[in-house]
Formats: structure tokens, sequence, C-alpha cells
């Protein structure tokens, strides 16, 4: 018990560096909130797993409301939607009329989410289309929020739906159960999305409190808050300074902005999928892992079964194999590879430089399709080593660098912004040292970020066994060296925590 108060002790004072608004995981709000509803949870844990559940429902809808309560309604359509289509679906046994159900189901969901998501994309595009043929349209124009999350929950049920079709699932008669599964708080905006023959079952079975687990939890999310407070925060203010004028800096320099905003991107969604993950654990359940160490990937196709691991294998399972995938010949092939990769990054946002950045990982992926070197490298790197060959180096180098100038697009505002900045970045500066008057308007030194993204990433290779990187810091140290890691993790979340930053997957 001593090892779980410490821990949840440091993992609050860490929080507690952060004062975000609205309910983000390294905020106040969420530090009080997390306690309260843990501590009720297992309080009314012995009276009635309806009531357990019933609690999650209600603390789920207070954090999302916490955003925006107007968005509540959407949820809460969305879920009694497809809680209804699948119980048709179980006792409905004509073709057609199941088709038509699961039709509902995919209309009404991805009607919100393109409407909610996509509608001033097409607009926008439908007006310049028409303007190339001298036309100018003034179309009334709506002031449209995005609900956070929106992308994350409705594939979420679209996955129950589907799978109660294929008949691979059994419909659940339970509706708490059921809203507990669609708007689970720790995964709710940013994922990992999960799969319902995964965790709704976990709402059936009685939670019994797991002290291991909870301590293990713990020790998740203050290792996801260091990848989000002190890299993700700190490597954003260190891109956004170059992305927001790349004319003004010589291409060594942009190069090293195009680096930070990987380490950005990898800190802060890995860093939530930790926090989501640990949180989760407090709970007693268990999510799917979300990433797996991808920048040590060997060639493209491991880094994509490593990134965003729920999403790829959500395309793979809901589309790519649908549409064939790899078994038809090689215009199939190449087809069903850009399908996946340019919804993927359409997904993602609604903005050409997404699209361009699907594309692009389409084209790196593809010879490795050909050529059946996908799936080459499906253990470890250095499995039962130290340290990787000289030629695991350099693929491992070779892929990083890679996605480096593919995420130049996604950070991107527009396509022109992109190739302006890859066009400064290999410009004839690129070989120029950077200077010290190249700094000056970031927040930390880069060498105190070059530092941390060292520790990162020898944290993260010696625990690349592991479901997560410190995640034998518990039995591996002993007591004062295991203590005094924690309290290191917390003076770097305090003293050297960048500027705050929202998660950049809940734009998403």
């Amino acid at each position: 018990m001593k090892s779980l108060i410490i821990i949840y002790s440091l993992t609050l004072s860490a929080i507690f560096v952060q004062n975000a608004s609205p309910m983000l995981f390294n905020s106040i709000d969420f530090a009080v909130f997390l306690p309260l509803v843990f501590l009720l949870y297992w309080w009314v844990n012995n009276r009635s797993l309806k009531l357990q559940n019933a609690l999650i429902v209600a603390a789920s809808y207070v954090f999302y409301g916490w955003w925006d309560w107007r968005f509540l309604s959407l949820i809460l359509f969305s879920t009694l939607v497809d809680y209804l289509v699948g119980l048709k679906l179980k006792t409905q046994r004509d073709p057609i009329k199941r088709k038509v159900l699961l039709w509902t189901s995919i209309g009404v969901n991805l009607g919100f989410l393109g409407f909610f998501k996509y509608y001033h994309f097409f607009q926008d595009n439908f007006i310049e289309a028409f303007s190339l043929f001298g036309r100018e349209i003034q179309p009334n124009s709506l002031n449209i929020i995005l609900p956070v999350g929106i992308s994350f929950y409705t594939f979420q049920t679209l996955s129950y739906t589907i799978d109660v079709y294929r008949r691979k699932l059994e419909p659940t008669k339970d509706f708490v159960a059921f809203a507990a599964f669609v708007s689970f708080f720790p995964q709710l905006v940013a994922g990992p999305i999960e799969r319902a023959a995964n965790l709704l079952p976990q709402f059936y079975r009685k939670r019994v409190f797991d002290y291991h687990q909870a301590v293990d939890g713990l020790r998740q999310i203050l290792w996801g808050l260091f990848k989000k407070v002190v890299i993700a925060d700190n490597a954003a203010d260190m891109a956004n300074v170059f992305f927001n004028a790349p004319a003004d800096y010589p291409g060594s320099v942009l190069l090293l902005g195009a680096v930070f905003f990987a380490f950005q991107i990898y800190g802060d969604f890995s860093g939530y999928s930790d926090i989501a993950i640990g949180t989760a654990r407090l709970f007693g359940f268990d999510l799917m892992r979300n990433f797996a160490y991808p920048y040590f990937s060997r060639d493209i196709a491991e880094f994509w079964r490593r990134w965003h691991i729920s999403l790829s294998t959500w395309f793979r399972d809901y589309l790519y194999i649908p549409l064939g995938g790899s078994r038809g010949g090689t215009w199939m092939k190449i087809r069903n590879t850009f399908i996946i990769f340019i919804v993927s990054g359409f997904w993602h946002g609604a903005n050409w430089t997404f699209i361009v950045w699907g594309a692009l990982n389409a084209l790196y992926f593809l010879p490795l399709l050909l050529t059946k070197k996908n799936r080459t490298h499906l253990d470890i790197v250095a499995q039962d080593r130290l340290l990787p060959s000289p030629m695991e180096a350099l693929r491992m180098l070779a892929t990083f660098g890679a996605t480096v100038l593919a995420w130049v697009f996604f950070r991107a505002e527009n396509l022109t912004h992109a190739f302006t900045y890859l066009k400064g970045i290999f410009s004839s500066t690129l070989l120029s040292l950077p200077k010290a008057m190249h700094f000056e308007e970031v927040g930390v030194h880069p060498a105190i970020l070059v530092f941390f993204l060292a520790v990162m990433l020898v944290t993260e290779w010696l625990g690349r066994r592991q479901p997560y990187a410190i995640a034998l810091a518990g039995t591996a140290l002993n007591g004062p060296f295991r203590y005094a890691f924690y309290y290191a993790l917390v003076l770097f979340i305090f003293f050297f925590g960048g500027a705050n930053q929202q998660f950049i997957y809940f734009q998403f």
C-alpha cells in the first residue's frame, strides 16, 4: 500500500504542475476528478456491478461535458443507434434488412463525423473548383465546432455494429454496459480505439481491486506525463518557432524543427495513450496497446505496425481486408494500399496536407509490399542483444528520416507551407551549423531538450521488450533507487515542463 500511495502522490504532483482547461489529463481539474471517481468507483464495487458501470457512464459524461456539454447529445444518440441496431441484427434473418440496419449505423455515425469534421473542407474546395471556371460562389457560412473525440468514438461504435453484423460478436442487452463501453473516459477523446470484443466483456465482469495492477497503472501514467510535458511540450515550443517562419532559418535549423516535431507528436500521442491505459488499469480495465516504440522500426511497414496500433488495425480489419487486402493482383495491391493510407490521412483532418501525408506513406510502403518484404521485421530489434547491428541502426535511421519528412506535411498549415518548409530544408544551408541566434525565441535551450530526448530514447530502448518503457521499474530497481527514479521524473516535469500544449490528437 505504501508504494501505491507514494506513486499516486507523485503522479498527482506531476499533474498539478500543469494548469490547463478544459479537462486535460495534465490539468488540475483532472487531478481532482480522477481520485474522486476512483474512490467512488471502488466504494460501490461490492454493491452492484450495474451501479459501478453506471458510475463510469456518469463520470465519462461529466468528463466529456467538461469540454462542451452541448455535444453530449451526439455521443448519446450514437450510443442509442448502435445499441438498437445491434439488438435488431441479432433477430433479423433477412440479408437485405440486415444490410439496411448496418448502413443505418454507418450512415448515422459517418454522417455526424462528415458534417462536423469535413463540412468546411468540402465547401471550400467546392468554391475553389468553381472559381477556376470564373464562377464566384458566396455560400452561407456555418460556424461548426468539431466535437472533441468524435473520430475516435465513432470508429469504436462502428466496430461494434460491423462485428455484430458479421456475427463475430453477440450483441449486448445491457445498455448501461454498452454506454460505458462507448464513453469510457480514459480513452474517450483520443483512443486507443477499442474493439467491443476486447473492452465490452470487461464491463460484464465483476472487477476486484488489484493493488499491483493499480501501481502499474500509476507508473504508466507517470511515464506518459513525462513524455507529454517534458518531451512533447518542449519540442512543440521549438518546432512551432521554426514552422511559423521557415524563411527566417537555414536548412539545418529547419531539419531540426522537423525532427523536434517528430518527437513532439510521438511524446504527445504515445504519452496520452500511456496515461489512458494507466488510468484504465486503476479501474480494473485492460486497454489495447497503442504504441510499440515505432521510432525503433527498421522499415515503414514495421513503423505502421507500431504506430497508433488501434487505428492501423481498425483500417486493416474494416477497410483493407474487405477491399481484398494483398490477395489480388499487382493493381489491386497498389489500389488498396493507396486507399487505406489516403483514408487514414483524411481521417486525421480536413486538409490536403493529411491526404498528401497518407499518400507519401503509401509510396514508402508500396515497394515493401510488392517485393513481399512488408512482414520481414516482426520481432523486436536486437531481440537478444543490448545494441543493434550496424545494418539495423542504418535501417532505423533511414526509416526515421523518411518519417520525419512525411511529418512535415502533417504539421504544415497547407501544401504551400509544407513545400516551402521542405525547400528550405533541402537548400544550400542544410549543411550549415545552427547558431545560438536561431534559438533566441524558444523557451528551452536545445541542449536541454536533446538531453531529455536522450533520457527517453535510452529508457525506451532498454524497456523495448515491455508494454511501456518503465514497466519493470518496480522490480528491476531496489526500493531507494526506485523512488529516486520516480522523484526524478516528477522533478523533471516540475522544473523542465514546457509551456502547456493541448494534446495534438484532440483536434482529430
